[in-house]
């Protein structure tokens, strides 16, 4: 079979062709990609004799699955795969598997240092002490006793649970479903009301649906303390970035740390959240540590072989 990469995975070329080797050395051809392909036309080009597809988190429309004729299996080094247009897959057949758990740990401690820089005003403080001032109208609050609000209890939610338990904080959950892991930590279930009104801090870790669109939005952040911050380390378009905008500016809450767009960055210098107040933007980086990029491309590999070897692996579509 031909195994085709569409975009690089973030390692050395020298680790991925370690990585395929085993595929390799069974007589299947590995088409390896070092740098980002510009132009729809060359990822067709690319694609058109794969039987297997390896991409991260860039954009497979069903223009490009389509002309892949041989297509059978695509390997997605990312956890979402709503980049992916599933109903040309399920048309064609295609299964589709992710790197399920690859970025568990890397989330949970991006949405951890989120909180903390936005409680203790930490990037404001770094800017005013390199200008030569005072600590001054930056005294922040502690995470110690803290309520937060997780909303979606899966590997990532139930993991950032864990963490926040050991700071000493309260938890709310709610979830599409419920995990008895999460209970067991201490997350007590309420209605996703009664988590908005009640936590000092609301974090985000639900995939991107039909269901979670726009899931915050202006009415719902009205809902919040306007002493609460919002993490979102999940999927831009769960919220509703204007809405948030304006909830800071008017002091509705309190702050923000966001590390997702409704697009990939870079992002439009004119976005509504880089003109609010009291929020950090980091650029879609929580997924991407050195362990983290590894390890999504072993697990990507990984589900290749299972798929040959007859077995289903973190299979999300077919």
């Amino acid at each position: 079979m031909r195994i085709v990469m569409l975009e690089p995975l973030g390692i050395a070329e020298e680790a991925v062709m370690r990585l395929a080797q085993p595929l390799i050395g069974k007589g299947h051809e590995f088409s390896f990609c070092g740098s980002k392909i510009q132009s729809e036309e060359e990822v067709i080009a690319r694609a058109a004799d794969a039987d297997v597809l390896i991409i991260a988190n860039s954009p497979l429309p069903a223009k490009v699955i389509n002309a892949a004729e041989k297509l059978k299996m695509i390997s997605v080094a990312f956890t979402g795969v709503d980049h992916v247009d599933a109903a040309a897959c399920k048309e064609k057949g295609v299964l589709v598997a992710n790197a399920q758990g690859y970025c568990t740990d890397a989330v949970a401690e991006l949405t951890l240092g989120l909180i903390l820089s936005t409680l203790r005003n930490i990037v404001p403080c770094n800017e005013v002490t390199r200008q030569g001032k005072t600590k001054d109208g930056l005294v922040g609050n502690e995470l110690y006793g803290k309520t937060i609000g997780i909303i979606g209890t899966g590997a990532i939610g139930t993991r950032v649970a864990e963490i926040a338990k050991v700071f000493g904080c309260k938890l709310l959950g709610y979830s599409r479903h419920e995990s008895e892991h999460a209970r067991n930590i201490g997350v007590e279930y309420v209605e996703l009301e009664e988590l908005l009104s009640k936590s000092d801090i609301v974090t985000l870790h639900t995939p991107l649906t039909d269901a979670t669109k726009l899931l915050i939005n202006k009415e719902r952040l009205s809902l919040m303390k306007p002493t609460s911050i919002l993490i979102n380390a999940a999927r831009g378009p769960v919220v509703d970035s204007k809405a948030l905008a304006d909830a800071l500016n008017e002091n509705r809450i309190a702050g923000a740390g966001i590390d997702v767009f409704e697009v990939e960055p870079p992002v439009e210098t004119d976005h509504p959240l880089f003109n609010a107040k009291n929020v950090i933007v980091t650029p879609h980086i929580a997924f991407a540590t050195k362990e983290s990029i590894y390890r999504r491309a072993e697990i990507t590999f990984d589900n290749i072989t299972a798929w040959m070897n007859g077995e289903r692996k973190n299979v999300k579509i077919g």
